[in-house]
């Protein structure tokens, strides 16, 4: 997410419905939003269901992620629309190859590596500035309980990305808070989305997934992006450096015997 002082914004990439419900969120709260995809055809039906939904604040640019050169080019254009000064910067993009790690190829760790991990850093890096022009900055990564616990289902790779994010998060919480920056990374379970649903869809792993979960359910897209707005705004003015998961008790789900 991007944004320009005294406005927030958001930064959404190929994967609907979280990362719509995130650009939703904050425009109903009054944000002024740049979005991305690499799917054109995409991005251009999203940005025409926000006009009609009012959220006229929303604009958006093609850019794939791996590319850094789209990348310099994405923050070159988010700068010259938010007059230098960003207060919000969500890295929300990311793929998965389910597959177990002796089945990896190179091709594999390189892609996820370089759309999840690299990508994230890289923004990062060249938000700063305008982050820290704003005097109140926020990053947000959008991770995923596979970078805290192990999630057989989502790849070793895919895990590996996330849990690094999760330190990147801490790490630049703690160096750039003389800015004024702060740095969080929220990381959903099940999430009901197209890229879930496949799964999802199987009776059989949807109740072995709600049996890990307490609240015996999977989230929904807003729950996430609640979480992601509060995030952003004063009211969490000394939160920074955590890892959020927003996964209904999962990564806390122990052994519950209920006798015989």
């Amino acid at each position: 997410m991007v944004s320009s002082r005294n406005d927030c914004s958001c930064h959404w990439w190929n994967q609907r419905n979280c990362r719509y419900a995130i650009v939703e969120e904050l425009a109903g709260l009054g944000a002024t939003i740049h979005t991305c995809s690499r799917n054109e055809v995409q991005l251009n039906d999203c940005l025409s269901q926000w006009k009609m939904k009012g959220f006229d604040q929303v604009t958006g640019s093609v850019c794939d992620v791996v590319s850094k050169a789209q990348r310099e080019e994405l923050i070159n254009k988010v700068s010259s629309l938010f007059h230098g000064k960003l207060n919000i910067f969500i890295n929300n993009v990311g793929t998965a190859e389910l597959k177990p790690a002796i089945e990896s190829t190179t091709e594999d760790y390189s892609c996820i590596m370089s759309t999840n991990l690299e990508s994230a850093y890289h923004f990062s890096q060249l938000a700063y500035p305008l982050l820290k022009v704003s005097g109140a900055g926020n990053i947000i990564f959008m991770s995923s309980v596979a970078g805290v616990v192990s999630v057989g289902t989502a790849g070793s790779i895919y895990g590996a990305t996330k849990g690094a994010m999760n330190q990147l998060a801490k790490n630049l919480a703690c160096e750039w808070a003389k800015d004024n920056i702060r740095t969080n990374s929220v990381a959903p379970w099940f999430i009901r989305t197209p890229l879930t649903e496949p799964l999802l869809s199987n009776q059989k792993f949807l109740e072995a997934v709600n049996s890990r979960c307490p609240l015996g359910r999977t989230g929904e897209p807003k729950e996430v992006s609640a979480l992601v707005a509060f995030l952003c705004f004063p009211a969490a003015s000394y939160i920074t450096g955590q890892t959020i998961c927003v996964d209904g008790g999962f990564t806390v789900n122990g052994l519950l015997f209920q006798g015989p």
